[in-house]
């Protein structure tokens, strides 16, 4: 059995966008970033939490972004030999993206953002590909923050998770009747940049470590 020391952190799951060698624990001592958010808008203290990256089959621990008070690390994503991160700086208001070199090991401020060009972090993350800071509000809008800006309306039983250049996949779910007769369902909506819907999937779409989209129905 190896033992692993990740400073506390117990639960690991893969890095997201396709790697089987990456791996990422996340404290989430104060809930998630929006939970963060929160509490750092009514004046009590952001402790900021603690993120490990271990790396596959050896077992080494990384901390590309040390914890810091007044700052949350969101869960990172996998694109191009590179993982990126998503930092909130409350303090100085900015939203910044690092970059963990997987081949020498260092990690890069890629962008830094005004925290003031979102209405709040309510999921605001980043996905691939390409590598793209999206939020998806509580007001039913989707919006690209960075690297380009785009903004549409959006079902409200539909959720963001994947992007393949021009493609945006969303999963949709709809459900009819009650008791026995009662049905659930989802399926994978794929709409353009301007929001247009272009294909209609049933079931879903997983990206896989080589990088393949598998659709699954």
């Amino acid at each position: 059995m190896k033992d692993i020391d990740t400073g506390g952190i117990t639960y690991i799951e893969p890095v997201p966008g396709g790697t089987a060698e990456w791996y990422f624990g996340n404290s989430h001592e104060q809930g998630d970033l929006y939970e963060a958010e929160e509490i750092f808008r009514m004046g009590r203290p952001v402790e900021g939490n603690s993120l490990c990256l271990i790396h596959y089959p050896d077992g080494k621990v990384y901390a590309p972004i040390p914890k810091e008070a007044g700052t949350y690390t969101e869960n990172p994503v996998f694109s191009d030999d590179k993982i990126y991160l998503l930092n909130v700086d409350f303090i100085h208001e900015l939203i910044r993206i690092f970059a963990f070199d997987c081949e020498n090991r260092t990690t890069d401020l890629v962008a830094a953002l005004p925290l003031s060009q979102v209405k709040n972090c309510y999921n605001l993350q980043l996905h691939v590909s390409p590598l793209s800071l999206t939020r998806q509000g509580d007001e039913g809008m989707f919006e690209i923050i960075w690297p380009e800006q785009v903004s549409f309306k959006m079902d409200p039983h539909e959720s963001f998770f994947l992007r393949d250049g021009k493609r945006l996949f969303f999963s949709k779910w709809y459900e009819e009747g009650d008791g026995a007769g009662y049905r659930y369902w989802e399926e994978t909506i794929v709409r353009d940049l301007g929001g247009n819907v272009i294909e209609t999937l049933p079931g879903d779409v997983r990206l896989m470590p080589d990088g393949e989209m598998w659709h699954l129905h």
